[in-house]
């Protein structure tokens, strides 16, 4: 039997969700309220009864992303090749939370990291084949990247002093002229193509499986319009050797797409490691695993 998480993180627990449900959703009061058995940071999430869940922010950064899903979703779900939220109800501030909520239809499966996977390799073309199909969604009207996705979607150089401080900070403990080869190829692969709907976060957390294969896609809170290499970090992230060829050849793009990806890739692994190197040697490893296999995928096109 697997252990009730904590609950009570940035001051969200499940007796605050109930009073929330009971004063605005009172049709729903008498339904049971749990947290989740692996829980997001961005976000807390709570079993609603056995069909729904409650969504609410942590901070005040991640309150943009409960209007912009329940304004997208419903429109961008009917293109896509496998389930992601459905939004039932938006709940307001109250009993002492600040911020905007929502209620959501349960989505089964496992995260893709913690799930069978019955074939890797059609997994990995599975999870292109979802992205390309964002990608082709309608994009008037849609949020052009910026603040509300952590600037994802944009260029890269908007971390390029956090990057730069991140491998000041590990000299010595990376290879640094190699990854400052690589972020600079990325900042020279400027992005001229046209805006496509990107999902931002297209990690395993994200990714739901079912029976073995790919069933579901969440957390669309750094989704918005513009340049889709933010949506390529998987390939370095998860994918290795024949699954990381499937998912490139399935999902294409350019060469300077590829760039900007591996410079997505190297910011955020340069950050995480940059936090965690001498205090968490687990998640050192997997930082450094990520940030070798960057620097080989750079040097082998270059």
């Amino acid at each position: 039997m697997v252990a009730a998480p904590p609950d009570g993180r940035a001051g969200i627990d499940a007796g605050l969700v109930r009073r929330l449900i009971a004063t605005q959703f009172p049709r729903w009061r008498d339904l049971p309220v749990t947290p989740v058995e692996f829980d997001g940071w961005d976000n807390r999430t709570y079993r609603l009864g056995a069909d729904m869940t409650v969504r609410l922010p942590t901070a005040e950064g991640y309150v943009p992303a409960v209007a912009k899903e329940s304004t997208w979703l419903p429109r961008l779900a009917p293109r896509l090749p496998v389930p992601v939220p459905e939004i039932l109800a938006d709940g307001v501030p109250g009993e002492g939370y600040p911020y905007p909520w929502s209620v959501r239809r349960w989505l089964p499966g496992e995260q893709a990291n913690r799930a069978r996977i019955d074939d890797p390799v059609r997994f990995a073309v599975d999870v292109a084949e979802f992205v390309r199909a964002l990608w082709r969604c309608d994009t008037t009207g849609g949020p052009a990247a910026g603040a509300h996705s952590w600037y994802r979607g944009g260029s890269p150089a908007h971390y390029d002093a956090e990057t730069r401080r991140c491998l000041a900070q590990l000299a010595g403990r990376v290879d640094t002229g190699r990854a400052t080869a690589v972020w600079e190829a990325a900042l020279a692969a400027e992005w001229t193509g046209r805006p496509v709907w990107f999902h931002g976060d297209i990690s395993v957390g994200n990714l739901l499986v079912a029976d073995g294969k790919l069933a579901a896609v969440i957390d669309f809170g750094t989704s918005g319009v513009g340049d889709p290499a933010c949506d390529l970090i998987i390939a370095w992230n998860t994918f290795t050797g024949r699954t990381r060829e499937a998912f490139r050849d399935a999902v294409g793009q350019d060469d300077g797409t590829w760039a900007r990806a591996r410079g997505w890739t190297l910011w955020k692994a340069l950050f995480v490691l940059a936090g965690c190197i001498d205090s968490d040697p687990v998640n050192a490893a997997e930082q450094h695993r990520i940030i070798d296999e960057v620097l080989a995928d750079h040097d082998s096109v270059s």
